[in-house]
């Protein structure tokens, strides 16, 4: 069926100020949103307070509102316009905040306004913390021990129950904020009385930590035939302890067994088909114990999130575009993939290259701020590199990072002895990739490294990889350098800089790049084509590599 005529005009609700944990991943969304409705001859209403966004442009939206995001500003726009639907999917967890008031206030069904992308139930379910428990064991689904509590002294009295350590989570917060982990009783008073504060409802949930579990997140599109697709499996580098936002993310997943990778699959359509009947995007996180492989379900997100736009960029699949579409009556076989724009949208990815978000911090700016990560998001932004292998993509990563970084390495810093720093990588910080590189050139094992760091050991690996091409560079100068070990060193990422700092003898970047030039050394650029090549793309989306 195509889609529902009787949407004329539609609500869009942005997601305000640009706050740590909320950022400017949804205004690409909405923006993505706006323009996919208009291409339907749909009418575009948008909300937002922050005139800094591209999503208020007026070239966006048929009629831009710059004004809070209150029950009272969005009465006014329902009065002022003959609105049909609202899709409040594409504004973060700010804007499912207030769907969900202006519904308990009966302001939706007062203006005769109905939602797409979501339903009001759904939002619930997400967000309350015990709704979510239930019916994941409802579905069968595992969870880990918890209880919710609305009052200091229930949360005392669950944290005996269950046992420590114990993680404390807020219901209806954005970005982990209120959240934070309690090792010992000492601990428990602080934690509960901000988390309690924190949640609008005065609602957490205790629980007890996966602390060292590994950590998945799935991207999930469906349609109101009931189609589901995944359009993306991320992998945090970082295990359970450090806030998704804050973790170093790879893409596709790349340490999972198919046994686990094909029980997550089914576990989150079945999750995201318990939570209601409503059309569009959701995402999924799973933690998963290394030793047995055993799932548990951690959150479900019915909307677009961080997550997203990273999976958006990473694959080429335009999710909040197609979302939106969805929500208004498309089924996902009556769309075309707009990247190969002959293929129907019901496909899921094939990446034959390997994506890694590195998150970035501005510690500097906030004097006296702990930069030790944990629940709550502490990043600013982040960057996302694509390469043909892991140790490709994070290198560029790391040389995007502006912090001195010309590769996986600082590179004539003084540098800790190996105990100081299997001590120091025991706790998660912002530097904490750059360090267990130092470790291994330190002689330090991958199993100790594993061992104080709960990182699978594969990641470590491929550290381990390029700290050896970077111990063969090292017995070389730029005239000595062989042309096979060069071209080793760049498929695996390393910068012209990178190289010249690991060289005897004096060169400078210049000199390497000439004489990899000389050797035909150069760089090649490849599309993401979102289908490994399988069918031609259209699109002008392409990443270099020195791959042939």
């Amino acid at each position: 069926m195509p889609k529902d005529n009787s949407i004329k005009s539609v609500l869009i609700i942005g997601s305000g100020p640009i706050v740590i944990g909320q950022a400017c991943e949804f205004d690409y969304s909405g923006s993505q949103a706006a323009r996919s409705l208009r291409e339907e001859g749909i009418k575009v209403i948008l909300i937002n307070s922050n005139p800094a966004t591209i999503m208020t442009d007026p070239m966006m939206a048929d009629r831009v509102y710059l004004l809070p995001l209150t029950p009272e500003s969005i009465e006014q726009i329902l009065q002022e316009n003959q609105i049909d639907a609202v899709l409040p999917t594409m504004g973060g967890q700010t804007a499912l905040n207030l769907c969900k008031e202006v519904d308990e206030l009966g302001i939706w069904q007062k203006y005769n306004c109905r939602l797409i992308g979501v339903d009001v139930a759904a939002i619930d379910t997400a967000e309350d913390r015990e709704k979510f428990r239930q019916l994941m064991l409802k579905i069968g689904v595992k969870v880990a021990p918890s209880k919710v509590a609305n009052s200091f002294l229930e949360g005392k009295e669950f944290a005996q129950e269950i046992g420590y350590p114990l993680v404390i989570r807020p219901s209806f917060t954005l970005g982990g904020t209120g959240g934070g982990f309690v090792h010992s009783k000492d601990d428990l008073d602080e934690a509960l009385q901000r988390g309690l504060t924190a949640s609008p409802i005065h609602e957490v949930l205790v629980e007890k930590a996966v602390l060292g579990w590994k950590e998945y997140e799935l991207e999930l599109l469906r349609d109101k035939n009931d189609n589901v697709v995944i359009i993306c499996t991320v992998e945090n580098l970082d295990p359970m302890g450090v806030h998704t936002g804050d973790s170093i993310t790879v893409a596709p997943a790349m340490t999972l067994s198919d046994s686990s990778f094909q029980d997550m699959r089914n576990q989150a359509m079945l999750m995201m088909r318990s939570l209601g009947n409503f059309a569009g995007g959701c995402n999924v996180q799973f933690a998963q114990d290394p030793q047995t492989e055993q799932l548990i379900a951690v959150e479900i997100n019915p909307r677009v999130s961080r997550s997203s736009a990273l999976a958006s960029k990473a694959t080429g699949y335009p999710i909040a575009k197609i979302a939106a579409k969805l929500a208004i009556g498309y089924s996902l076989d009556e769309l075309k993939n707009q990247i190969t724009q002959t293929t129907s949208a019901y496909f899921e990815p094939a990446l034959d290259y390997v994506i890694v978000k590195i998150p970035r911090w501005n510690f500097d700016k906030f004097k006296g701020a702990n930069d030790t990560l944990g629940l709550q998001m502490k990043s600013v932004g982040e960057v996302m590199a694509i390469g043909r292998s892991f140790t490709e993509a994070i290198q560029k990563a790391c040389q995007s990072l502006e912090n001195e970084a010309v590769g996986l390495g600082y590179y004539g810093k003084s540098l800790m002895k190996s105990d100081e720093l299997v001590d120091y990588i025991k706790t998660p910080k912002w530097d904490r990739i750059f360090r267990i590189k130092d470790a291994l050139m330190a002689g330090v094992t991958v199993k100790t490294i594993v061992q104080a760091t709960g990182i699978d050991r594969w990641f470590i690996y491929q550290i381990q990889k390029i700290c050896n091409i970077e111990r063969e560079i090292a017995n070389h100068n730029i005239d000595s350098l062989p042309e096979d070990l060069l071209k080793e060193a760049k498929k695996n990422g390393f910068s012209d800089l990178q190289i010249c700092k690991i060289l005897h003898g004096d060169c400078d970047e210049e000199q390497i790049y000439e004489k990899r030039k000389a050797l035909g050394i150069t760089r090649v650029y490849k599309m993401v084509d979102t289908c490994a090549a399988e069918f031609e793309a259209k699109t002008p989306y392409f990443y270099s590599t020195f791959e042939g």
